[in-house]
């Protein structure tokens, strides 16, 4: 394992290892030898990379994605902050933005842990391009990022649903400017964190990018591989980052924790992630 040299704004080691089976479990491993608080590891391939939903993986090829895991340590788990998993994605979506300012202000946030990418030449379709996976143990915390990069195909059951920042942004982008994008996300994820302030308004400038904000979309019902599913349309957020929607024949707005959704979809017509 070797150390980039890379500004850190959480002033600890960011580490680099060409492949691993998760850089999730790398961090745990990290966290269980007093590595410091905003601690990384990041990995040009993983060979069981994990996702939200028991059983999936996330799939790369190497050297073509940003696949990283920052350690937090908190006093408690009172301390860790609320919306974790959505307030990750919105300082991904922001770092993107930061490298990439063609796309600035056009990046969306699946609920509860997708960002999607606007494909500008396909008139800024949105599709996923990045997952986000949080797990705590006690006041110690591994925030994971999966994040397509350099890929410019998918197999066929995912072309209309994944994308990359090159692909979606039409930007040339080499293999170490991967490195220059976490850069980027570090600062934004940092400031979401530390910053006097932002931590107040994170559920409006989250809603200003919620996915499908207002449209119809369809959910699991209970756990996030149920196969049983319903309709609703999507309101916004709750303080805590539950999900608002409204459900037909059913009064009031529902909130939905992280684990009743699997997808969100656009109607007929419109793509979906």
């Amino acid at each position: 394992m070797t150390r980039l040299d890379i500004d850190n704004p959480f002033e600890a080691p960011v580490y680099h290892e060409e492949v691993v089976g998760s850089t999730m479990d790398v961090s745990k491993l990290l966290a269980e030898g007093n590595a410091p608080h905003g601690t990384v590891v990041c990995a040009d391939f993983q060979e069981a990379g994990k996702c939200r939903v028991p059983g999936r993986v996330w799939e790369t090829g190497v050297r073509d994605s940003l696949l990283f895991t920052v350690l937090l340590r908190f006093p408690g788990v009172r301390e860790i902050p609320v919306a974790l998993s959505l307030r990750t994605g919105l300082a991904v979506a922001l770092g993107v933005e930061d490298f990439v300012p063609s796309l600035a202000g056009l990046i969306e946030i699946k609920w509860p842990n997708d960002i999607m990418l606007p494909v500008l030449a396909e008139g800024g379709v949105c599709r996923k391009t990045a997952g986000v996976l949080v797990e705590a143990e006690g006041g110690i915390v591994r925030v994971g990022v999966g994040m397509n990069v350099l890929r410019r195909e998918f197999p066929p059951d995912l072309r209309d649903r994944a994308t990359s920042v090159a692909l979606a942004s039409g930007v040339e982008i080499g293999e170490g400017q991967r490195f220059a994008i976490l850069e980027r996300i570090l600062r934004r994820f940092h400031a979401e964190l530390e910053t006097p302030g932002m931590a107040g308004d994170w559920r409006d400038r989250m809603e200003a990018r919620l996915y499908m904000k207002g449209e119809k979309a369809t959910f699991a019902e209970g756990r996030a591989d149920s196969a049983v599913e319903f309709e609703g349309v999507i309101l916004g957020l709750e303080d805590d980052g539950r999900l608002l929607v409204a459900r037909e024949g059913i009064a009031g707005p529902c909130s939905l924790v992280a684990g009743e959704q699997i997808t969100v979809r656009r109607g007929p017509g419109r793509t979906g992630g």
